[in-house]
């Protein structure tokens, strides 16, 4: 594409052992002023990627699931903390450790069938994914403004584009920080129900399954909104942007970890992850005290959770359920077209960061509007919107288990990592993801 220009990459030859500390012993950080300031300054792509996992395609999913199964998909929550926590620590520590993302670490470790594969894998789910979000905030939006959501989808797509297009790297994850507490709507709204706190513990901690086709495909959009491929590529260019932030242009600059910057990474992801179920907790919660308790349970988006809300729980709750259903797609769609942008930049080895103007990196920023595009397309090809945000969760959660394998591969692999390899717990819970979402995907597929 035009405007496309190399980037820094690897040596071709990988270092036996990355160094423990940057060549500034991590200066960069200097004194730190306070314990709040401190608290904040580590709270950052961990926490933005938490958040932006609860789009309004996973608040969809967690409704149907609250809807249709009441409380007994809750020790869901439980069980996808510690996964997905995991999966999302290597992919922070990869792109800290080798001052890369993804994408690129792929393209310098094996052929390009698989790298390209996994490219692909993301951008078709992205793009459904975008398409299903910004469907979802303009039918959220039509709840409260009374206008068509065909109007609100190239607003929000345009107005969402040019945020990515036009400001800095810096604002945009300042803005994404504080857009967060969006989400805490959700809790808000689960006290105008009236939630059986004793029988939500009971079946939070005794885990319910069902061999049904509906309760799998439940399960496989739960993981796919949670675990989704994403997030992935996301989380790890995102630490090499703060990276690039703090003025380290090149990879030689970036590569390399101290102990301090780990440790502030594993906070800033477990904090993120935890956030994220937590919000996913309150929505299934809400949904399981008032739809399904009230004989509602052929709920098949959160629009229609909203609308059921009302009756059930009062125009509180009603208008928290939407309100954040709108905002946690202004966090959602931007990650989605943003982890595709990285994707297909590293992989082509093309210039691509949010810190540079559109001019100096056109084909990444070609690659947000392309995606952006077709996303937006799909609502206009008499496709149903709302069905698109359950069944894009069920895709991820059918996706990921590729990705997943990648992930775990290249950060246990001396020649990538160094001596920052997983440690064997981190080990045993990436493997113990993958096999839980083949596990689920496979069970799904055979009952269909």
């Amino acid at each position: 594409m035009p405007g496309a220009k190399p980037t820094d990459t690897l040596p071709d030859k990988p270092p036996a052992a990355l160094p423990d500390a940057r060549p500034d012993g991590g200066a960069e950080r200097g004194k730190r002023p306070g314990f709040l300031r401190r608290i904040l300054a580590v709270f950052g792509p961990g926490v933005i990627t938490g958040a932006a996992d609860d789009d309004p395609s996973g608040i969809s999913t967690y409704s149907v699931a609250g809807a249709a199964y009441g409380y007994a998909t809750l020790w869901i929550a439980l069980l996808t903390f510690p996964l997905m926590a995991a999966v999302q620590l290597m992919c922070a520590r990869l792109g800290i450790v080798t001052g890369q993302g993804l994408a690129a670490a792929v393209r310098s470790n094996y052929p390009r069938w698989v790298l390209w594969g996994a490219c692909l894998i993301l951008v078709v789910a992205n793009v459904i994914n975008i398409g299903a979000d910004l469907g979802g905030m303009a039918e959220a939006t039509e709840l409260v403004t009374g206008i068509r959501p065909l109007v609100w989808i190239p607003f929000y797509a345009l107005l969402i584009l040019g945020l990515l297009i036009w400001t800095s790297y810096k604002l945009i994850a300042r803005v994404f920080k504080w857009m967060t507490l969006v989400l805490f709507a959700y809790v808000l709204t689960s006290f105008f129900a009236h939630v059986d706190w004793k029988q939500a513990l009971v079946v939070t901690l005794v885990p319910h399954l069902e061999w049904s086709r509906g309760f799998l495909a439940v399960l496989v959009g739960i993981l796919g909104t949670t675990i989704s491929p994403y997030l992935f590529f996301w989380q790890a260019a995102q630490e090499v942007e703060e990276e690039r932030a703090k003025g380290k242009k090149t990879v030689a600059q970036r590569k390399g970890a101290t102990t301090e910057e780990l440790r502030d990474a594993r906070t800033d992801t477990v904090v993120g992850m935890f956030f994220s179920n937590f919000i996913m907790y309150f929505i299934i919660l809400t949904t399981g005290a008032t739809l399904h308790a009230h004989g509602q349970t052929n709920i098949t988006t959160a629009q229609e959770a909203a609308e059921a809300l009302r009756p059930l729980a009062g125009n509180g709750a009603y208008l928290l359920f939407t309100l954040g259903l709108i905002g946690t797609g202004m966090l959602g769609v931007p990650v989605l077209v943003g982890s595709s942008a990285y994707a297909v930049a590293e992989g082509a080895n093309w210039r691509g960061s949010m810190s540079d103007r559109p001019k100096r990196a056109r084909a990444f920023y070609g690659v947000m509007a392309v995606a952006m595009t077709l996303g937006f397309a799909l609502n206009y090809l008499g496709l149903n919107a709302v069905k698109m945000l359950f069944w894009s969760a069920v895709i991820n959660g059918l996706l990921a288990p590729p990705l997943i394998l990648l992930v775990i591969l290249l950060t246990s692999n001396r020649k990538v990592m160094g001596k920052h390899v997983n440690s064997p717990l981190l080990r045993y819970l990436g493997w113990a993801t993958f096999a839980v979402m083949t596990a689920a995907a496979a069970g799904m597929m055979i009952t269909s």
